[in-house]
């Protein structure tokens, strides 16, 4: 490919990193034209991006000693370049789960919505199993009252001794701020929750949502700032989620035994039905099963495998935690009469 490139000049090259950038993630409704005259080849693309810009790039080059077979080599490289970056749509990647018809995948894979009302909420699953990596989805809350309703993205693997790693995210009355609720569990305990309210209002934009998980550490961010860190220190006895391949999953249901002020605070069921909505769901991590030797992301650059937190990570997590935090487990005293976890007795960042 880049032997294909370097023949057509730095417009090629450019364009090539355009497609692979990954706000201009290829729609899988691009098409292609080439035209094959005697003495030229013009290669023509036109696509429509994920924010609903039109790309089109032209690429000439005269025919001399280029051959009709060296021709279509040059064609199935840029044609392989298109379908990379026209992969992972929710179509490609996802599963709906339960629901019916309160899910819905829209624009063409790119984006999905889950609804709830007073018969059902919905859900989805990723169709792959994952054993460590970055997982990244964008989300857009319930708006308004969103009191009783838990909207969800997580990692879990099956069985009562399973691991999990969870954001849930519980509604409120209208005025008051969503909880984001964390918790992780190996080999089917938890009790490990740290509970946040927001900086911004998650129900007007989509903001970003990510867990990351390597064999040292799992890292919670928000918009790429990291609010939790959950080490590995089994070497202390402690557990840690490392060895059960985990699935994504993602769901909106109704909850309001004790979502929302410990459950004082029920679902308005004349607002249903409820609806949020996710988008730009990327996973750079290590697939598993028979056909899995690589991951799902164009753009894995592997970092995630080792990835810790920097001086400036540990900074913004001291200001989230001190700012944001609502609830810690490590603090819950009364909770854990006998002593707090082990793990609480450790710095939070190593």
């Amino acid at each position: 490919m880049i032997a294909f490139l370097d023949a057509h000049g730095m417009k090629a090259k450019q364009t090539a990193a355009l497609l692979l950038m990954p706000e201009y993630r290829i729609n899988i409704r691009c098409f292609l034209l080439h035209h094959i005259q005697p003495h030229h080849t013009y290669i023509n693309y036109h696509f429509l991006t994920n924010h609903s810009h039109h790309v089109s790039f032209n690429l000439s080059h005269k025919l001399i000693t280029m051959t009709m077979a060296s021709c279509a080599i040059a064609l199935a490289t840029i044609s392989c370049l298109i379908v990379a970056a026209c992969a992972g749509s929710f179509y490609d990647e996802m599963d709906i789960t339960f629901g019916g018809e309160r899910a819905k995948i829209l624009n063409g894979g790119q984006d999905l919505s889950l609804s709830l009302d007073q018969y059902s909420g919905s859900g989805f699953q990723s169709k792959n199993e994952y054993l460590f990596g970055r997982f990244d989805m964008q989300l857009k809350l319930v708006p308004g009252n969103s009191a009783g309703t838990v909207t969800t993205f997580y990692l879990s693997s099956q069985g009562a001794g399973h691991d999990e790693i969870d954001f849930e995210f519980l509604g409120n009355s209208t005025g008051n701020p969503y909880t984001i609720h964390t918790n992780v569990f190996s080999q089917g305990k938890g009790d490990k929750e740290q509970q946040f309210h927001l900086w911004f209002d998650p129900t007007t934009a989509f903001h970003t949502y990510t867990i990351l998980w390597n064999s040292q550490r799992i890292i919670f961010l928000i918009d790429n700032i990291p609010v939790r860190v959950f080490n590995n220190h089994e070497a202390a006895g402690i557990p840690f989620p490392k060895s059960q391949p985990m699935r994504v999953y993602a769901s909106l249901w109704n909850a309001d035994d004790w979502a929302t002020q410990g459950g004082r605070v029920k679902t308005d069921w004349t607002n249903a039905p409820f609806t949020a909505n996710y988008r730009k769901f990327n996973a750079s991590a290590d697939k598993v099963g028979p056909n899995s030797k690589s991951t799902t992301s164009v753009n894995d650059n592997q970092a995630w495998r080792t990835q810790g937190v920097d001086a400036a990570g540990r900074n913004r997590i001291r200001w989230v935690q001190n700012k944001h935090m609502i609830y810690n487990y490590c603090n819950d005293y009364a909770r854990f009469s006998n002593g707090v976890p082990n793990e609480c007795k450790r710095s939070r960042f190593l």
